[in-house]
């Protein structure tokens, strides 16, 4: 199987894609850690997450 091609560098990072894997269902408390508290909106996908390095293109709330 051919490894997933990603749109920009650190997008393995990201809550849009790690929330496709699963993460959010499999390391709940890891994803917990990343959207409490959460100061920053992602303008393409919505997620919110406390730091903006988790999210592909934020703003903050």
């Amino acid at each position: 199987m051919a490894e997933e091609q990603m749109p920009h560098p650190g997008h393995d990072k990201h809550l849009c894609w790690l929330t496709g894997q699963g993460f959010h269902v499999d390391k709940q408390d890891q994803y917990k850690k990343l959207v409490k508290d959460g100061k920053f909106m992602c303008k393409g996908c919505g997620r919110v997450a406390a730091r903006a390095e988790n999210l592909c293109d934020p703003i903050a709330l």
